[in-house]
């Protein structure tokens, strides 16, 4: 059984990568779970924030939550080829202070996935990630990828994802992940 956080890189109310983890979080492995968390409320990094107010609840609250966790799951946006500024912002200050790092992500088990309209779907944002994953001493799994092109035919009005080919895609995605973080 494995207990995942996901996170959405984005802040849009209609996203398709907020979509994304909620078609995932039904699909995971039974007896497993995936909760699906933002980065809402989360304010752009300022070092004098820092030092003067300390972490900001929505951040602390947040970084408990990825401690918590067996896994990670970040559903990136994709923002002229590379990670959104909001979500890069957001794991910045999640990084914070530095001491702190190695408890909230050190050898936690990540994976990337991303949903868009265009045809490469979230590749470049996915492939800008492995740095920052690699210099929070994250566990990156690389078994599969799941970059989906063309969201808007994949999910209905409601952002339910109503693409069985993409479903069973996301279905395997998570069974692949749950056995990388359970085993």
């Amino acid at each position: 059984m494995a207990s995942l956080l996901g996170i959405s890189g984005s802040l849009r109310r209609e996203s398709f990568n907020t979509a994304l983890l909620h078609a995932a979080s039904e699909l995971v492995p039974r007896g497993s779970h995936l909760e699906v968390a933002t980065i809402e409320g989360i304010p752009l990094y300022n070092q004098d924030v820092e030092a003067n107010e300390g972490i900001p609840g929505p951040v602390a609250s947040l970084k408990e939550r990825i401690a918590s966790a067996d896994g990670l799951v970040l559903a990136t946006p994709e923002y002229n080829h590379s990670i959104p500024g909001p979500f890069k912002n957001a794991i910045d200050w999640l990084s914070r202070p530095q001491t702190d790092q190695p408890r909230v992500f050190g050898g936690r088990a990540v994976a990337l996935m991303g949903a868009s309209p265009s045809p490469v779907g979230s590749r470049y944002a996915q492939d800008a990630w492995l740095s920052v994953l690699h210099t929070l001493g994250l566990r990156p799994w690389f078994r599969d990828h799941l970059f989906l092109a063309g969201a808007r035919e994949a999910f209905d009005e409601d952002l339910r994802m109503v693409d069985e080919d993409q479903r069973a895609r996301v279905q395997r995605f998570m069974e692949g992940f749950t056995g990388f973080v359970t085993g």
